[in-house]
């Protein structure tokens, strides 16, 4: 097998534009997956950027004979894999036969039933409104004008586009629709009655991709819905022999966001938006009416009451008045579940799937959003009974922010990994980087693990900057001195900075305090949506991009646009963060070096590897922590970085930088003038 999988990467490499040749740590990845199929063992692989580690693990996984699921980060990857990647590696190696498939939450796929509903009543998609009600929608609508018109475009785009559609993915679209648009037409896991008690199941979508994926040898989804088939019990996905898992530092965190339940007032009110076209349309005061009121009224009080509570981690069961307000939202779900229960039956039959004469896109035999809603309505006091009395193996809290929430999660996901997926089938699990004892904290026991490193000449290309001698961030006039360091990095850069932050606070102060010293446009996260922003970033001379967490992982801005990046700290988890601080409970004596330090270096990593993204690329990783060359530990953080030349001298990563910025400059003029040319 080894033998024979190497000369396939080697055909598929051979046959991309450009016509390169596999790289060693290719081929040795490739080599490891292909054994770990066909032995039947598990292989934890580091890959470094530039390895090309998606060939790595599809051209085994097409020659192994077995259905192997591959599980993405994101569904931008899954696309590019479903779009780009398989559909290569078939055409080379066409005497497979290798069929594939890429599969999504339900919420990603049109619901033909919502269609039909809308279009059975005559009723165009409303949106905003109070709870639901038709009447003041309708008001909303007028009185927002310009806004509703706009929605309403988008609206008419789907209807258009869902009578060509052969797949329902949202993908498709030329245009991404406002989240209250596609809402409207699409509905959640937690909303479907399923295939066989929907009027619309034969003609469904989402049923028609998992039909596609059960036929399939290779079938991408992403991580969460790796997640939700684990805390569905294995129900969600095709029945599969193997699991490659890319991006498998976020395995973890996905998978206990997944596991876990939260209750806010949002999905409060989000039944009673369901709920009230069924029991209590128009204006009229009614029972109903009341009870739908009654529970706007306990979300109201949930809110207030969570609200005033941001960030505590709640010990037990609680019994105070959160515990009170639990145990009268639950009994309010349950007579509004159960009204809409008896609803649902006196809509019609939902055990008999079909739709009415007409063909597909006609109405369907009956109105399911009684069902839907009651679906909505269970899983919600479900979930908030779930809270009511947490397991000792969970960990509840108060989730802080605009929105709270109260929420449970496991502390240690391992368990369900073990029983769902460890002793079930071959895993792989790879990334560029990974924390370190990651196979052993989730659950994989024995496993082999390998780190083909990275093709790109990081010593040569790369310098890592350590600014030691910055004061303690305690001390005053500490964050003054990062700003002067920021500064004096961009000039030196020439803009092309990307800066990341540990905090939106320091991210604000920072940028406020650098673009009044710049000449350079100094972009700001929250400015526009993170793609516009990268957009911006790439089209903009001299851009520089100042973010938090959500810009560590997932961004990729190849060539002298980005020469430098600039982390203020080292990115340890806060130390009141509830979940961390239940597991640091559970490690004990040890806490830190298994729980605080892996989780600091893999997603240091991750921000460092957002500089050096294909071969040509230069510059310098700023980190502007003093901690990374004078703690204990740098070393493990250290070694966890892209192994660049090091520095704790800013005169030197400013002289790379403005080499970097001059040759940028040159080459930029070198292509104008070709260009103007031709």
């Amino acid at each position: 097998m080894p033998t024979d999988v190497e000369a396939a990467l080697r055909r598929v490499v051979g046959r991309l534009p450009g016509a390169g040749e596999a790289r060693p740590g290719q081929v040795e990845m490739a080599t490891a997956v292909a054994s770990a199929l066909a032995e039947r063992h598990h292989l934890v692989v580091q890959a470094g950027t530039g390895t090309g580690k998606s060939l790595a693990y599809l051209v085994p996984a097409a020659l192994s004979g077995q259905r192997v699921v591959v599980a993405t980060a994101t569904k931008a990857l899954q696309d590019q894999l479903g779009d780009k990647d398989l559909p290569f590696v078939a055409d080379a190696l066409s005497e497979r036969g290798l069929r594939f498939a890429v599969l999504k939450g339900r919420s990603n796929y049109l619901c033909r039933q919502r269609l039909d509903e809308a279009a059975a009543a005559g009723q165009q998609v409303t949106f905003g409104g109070a709870d639901g009600d038709a009447e003041a929608a309708s008001r909303d609508q007028r009185g927002r004008g310009g806004e509703v018109g706009r929605l309403g475009a988008q609206a008419a785009a789907v209807v258009a586009w869902a009578a060509e559609t052969a797949t329902g993915d949202r993908a498709e679209l030329a245009d991404e629709p406002d989240p209250r648009v596609w809402a409207s037409f699409s509905v959640t896991a937690e909303e479907c009655p399923g295939k066989a008690r929907c009027p619309s199941g034969s003609d469904c979508f989402a049923e028609a991709a998992r039909e596609r994926a059960a036929e399939a040898d290779v079938v991408v989804v992403n991580l969460h819905l790796l997640g939700a088939h684990l805390a569905a019990g294995g129900t969600v996905l095709p029945e599969h022999d193997a699991l490659v898992v890319d991006e498998a530092h976020a395995l973890e965190d996905v998978v206990t966001e997944c596991l876990g339940r939260a209750v806010g007032a949002g999905r409060l009110r989000g039944v009673v938006a369901a709920a009230r076209p069924v029991l209590a349309p128009g204006r009229r005061p009614s029972a109903d009416r009341r009870l739908l009121d009654d529970l706007v009224e306990a979300a109201d009080r949930l809110e207030a009451v969570l609200a005033g509570r941001p960030g505590e981690r709640l010990a037990a069961a609680p019994s105070d008045e959160l515990g009170d307000l639990l145990e009268l939202v639950a009994a309010r779900l349950e007579r509004v579940e159960g009204l809409l229960r008896r609803r649902a039956e006196a809509a019609g039959s939902p055990g008999s799937p079909g739709r009415r004469p007409g063909g597909p896109g006609g109405a369907g035999e009956t109105d399911q959003r009684p069902a839907r809603a009651a679906l909505v309505a269970g899983r919600l006091r479900a979930d908030v009974v779930a809270l009511q009395a947490p397991s000792a193996d969970d960990v509840a809290w108060i989730e802080a922010g605009p929105h709270p929430a109260l929420v449970v999660a496991p502390i240690d996901v391992a368990p369900v990994l073990v029983d769902q997926v460890w002793s079930k089938r071959t895993v792989v699990l790879t990334s560029a980087t990974l924390p370190a004892g990651v196979a052993a904290r989730l659950g994989a026991g024995e496993a082999t693990t390998l780190d083909v490193g990275s093709p790109f000449a990081y010593e040569e290309r790369g310098l890592l900057y350590c600014a030691a001698h910055l004061p303690d961030r305690r001390r005053p006039g500490a964050e003054a001195a990062i700003h002067d360091e920021l500064t004096a990095l961009i000039e030196a850069a020439g803009g092309r900075t990307l800066g990341l932050f540990t905090s939106r606070a320091a991210m604000e102060r920072a940028a406020a305090a650098v673009a009044a010293r710049v000449t350079w446009p100094v972009l700001v996260q929250g400015q526009a949506g993170k793609q516009a922003l990268l957009a911006r970033f790439v089209a903009e001379p001299g851009a520089c991009l100042f973010a938090t967490m959500g810009f560590w992982q997932g961004v990729d801005v190849p060539g002298a646009t980005l020469s430098c990046v600039v982390i203020d700290r080292i990115p340890f988890p806060r130390p009141d963060d509830p979940l961390v601080s239940a597991r640091r409970d559970r490690a004990g004596p040890s806490a830190f070096r298994t729980v605080d330090l892996p989780r600091a270096a893999s997603l240091l990593a991750q921000g460092a590897g957002r500089l050096i993204r294909t071969a040509a690329d230069r510059g310098v990783v700023a980190v502007l922590d003093s901690r990374l060359a004078t703690a204990s530990y740098r070393w493990d953080l250290v070694r966890a970085l892209p192994p660049m030349r090091r520095t704790r001298h800013r005169a030197e990563a400013e002289g790379f930088l403005r080499a970097v910025h001059a040759e940028a400059v040159l080459a930029e003029s070198a292509a104008a003038q070709g260009a103007a040319g031709q």
